[in-house]
């Protein structure tokens, strides 16, 4: 990997930066003075047993749990208490452990809600339907039907979202959250109820977002993906980070092992 630091990229090396979060639910600990960065570009693998406190973690950096204590930092601003949709407008943008598309709509309709954040139009300007509005309209529809290309959703554009096998709904969730246009995506268990070639044709999809200059962060349970395509892993284990490295190096992590990878 080149080094950042004697490029001349303007952008922070770090585009995400935790320090010492910590979060209680009831007296129980579930985050303990967590402390990590992510560089920008990379996919950042997020793994540890069952209760580690991982979608916690995300849920604070999203925006849906506040942190307790600590930090967060994205591209070197603070966002830790920053309303959702204003995460979502900064940059950042998530998939979800359980699917979370309107299973009414169609696919292509799914895209363009994700878009909003990016649209000018709003309330009133739907109503008037000025030459402006149509124009965006367009452009929008055009951009919607190309992230369905780029993940190869374009035969399921005018199908209901509901009616999409699990597979085909979980890479529409990453078609939708890559609609608003995200620097940092955040996925959580993208391949959980995928088969090995639907796993594989995620590992793919993921590849090619990197690609495209999206970093990611992931919490995955298939180790072969979560090692597979991860430049970093950060394991947690109740609610501490207990190893952070590249994925050669946590595998060869015996803290690790007994924690997490040694329980098969």
């Amino acid at each position: 990997m080149t080094d950042k630091k004697n490029s001349d990229n303007p952008l922070p090396m770090e585009i995400l930066k935790v320090s010492s979060l910590s979060k209680m639910f009831g007296g129980v600990k579930a985050q303990d003075n967590i402390s990590f960065s992510i560089e920008k570009g990379i996919v950042c693998g997020l793994i540890g047993p069952n209760g580690a406190g991982k979608t916690t973690l995300f849920n604070m950096i999203t925006g849906i749990y506040p942190p307790d204590g600590g930090e967060i930092h994205f591209l070197g601003k603070p966002i830790k208490n920053m309303p959702v949709h204003k995460l979502v407008k900064a940059g950042i943008a998530r998939t979800f452990q359980h699917v979370e598309l309107f299973a009414s709509m169609t696919l292509l309709e799914n895209v363009l809600v994700g878009m909003h954040v990016r649209t000018k139009s709003g309330f009133w300007g739907a109503i008037t339907r000025m030459p402006w509005v149509q124009r965006e309209e367009k452009m929008a529809k055009e951009s919607a039907e190309n992230i369905l290309e780029f993940t190869g959703l374009t035969e399921y554009a005018r199908r209901p979202a509901g009616e999409l096998p699990v597979g085909r709904q979980k890479m529409a969730e990453i078609a939708r959250a890559l609609a608003s246009q995200p620097e940092l995506l955040l996925l959580d268990e993208p391949a959980a109820g995928l088969n090995a070639v639907e796993t594989e044709a995620l590992g793919y999809l993921i590849q090619k977002v990197k690609q495209k200059g999206v970093t990611m962060m992931l919490v995955e349970h298939d180790m072969s993906l979560a090692m597979g395509i991860s430049d970093k892993i950060i394991v947690l284990d109740r609610g501490m980070k207990l190893a952070e490295g590249t994925p050669r190096e946590v595998q060869n992590n015996e803290a690790v092992m007994e924690a997490y990878l040694g329980q098969g």
